[in-house]
């Protein structure tokens, strides 16, 4: 069957679409949608580790590990064309499993994890990958009554270029009615592109995902 142009133009941008792909941009076939900002929150941490370690279940100088369920967070730092950015630095900080921050703001009523260390920072690999190991984060409480699902948050920058924002977890009952992550269509987000996905592992006790991170740069 013959096509017209006007329909081929309009299933290239169907298939853009559904890739994450922005069709209305030049060469929408390799530009992805750079991932969305959000508000660094209360609880950003006052100081960061001094190492590279991307390992947040065990605190330096202590045997125990954190408590919890043990996650890994795979993924990579990419620029709109797919490209890897090799010198860019992570943050990320997370409340534990019972839904407290190590911040001296947060007063949860919950127990602080003395093996657990709540904060990371650390440069990707040549590849602009990343390896995260630490705890589900739990949910918590907001001053206004609701409830926060659990999340992660990030600081990631490179150069001159700096993204604040939050991944999500996949099949949490709470993401329907997370303040942040329900309004993120309003604000002209998509909510899919900030949880992260299931992803595949030989290690007992282990849940892995995956989420890859994409700077307007």
């Amino acid at each position: 069957m013959k096509i017209s142009r006007r329909e081929f133009a309009a299933g290239a941008a169907g298939v853009a679409l559904s890739a994450g792909l922005d069709p209305n941009s030049a060469g929408a076939q390799q530009r992805l949608r750079p991932t969305g900002q959000e508000t660094l929150g209360p609880y950003y941490p006052v100081r960061t580790p001094a190492s590279n370690d991307p390992d947040l279940t065990h605190y330096p100088g202590r045997q125990g590990r954190a408590s919890g369920q043990l996650i890994e967070l795979t993924g990579r730092v990419l620029d709109t064309a797919g490209r890897p950015l090799p010198q860019a630095r992570i943050t990320i900080w997370q409340a534990n499993a019972a839904g407290r921050y190590t911040n001296p703001v947060d007063h949860n009523p919950v127990p602080l994890d003395p093996n657990f260390l709540g904060v990371a920072s650390f440069r990707v690999g040549r590849d602009g990958s990343y390896r995260l190991r630490t705890v589900k984060p739990g949910p918590y409480p907001e001053p206004s009554g609701t409830i926060r699902t659990p999340h992660i948050h990030f600081d990631v920058t490179n150069a001159d270029y700096r993204l604040v924002t939050q991944m999500y977890f996949p099949g949490e009952s709470l993401n329907a009615t997370d303040l942040l992550l329900s309004t993120l269509a309003v604000r002209h987000r998509d909510p899919a592109s900030a949880i992260c996905n299931r992803a595949a592992t030989s290690e007992p006790g282990l849940l892995a995902y995956s989420w890859d991170i994409v700077l307007l740069t």
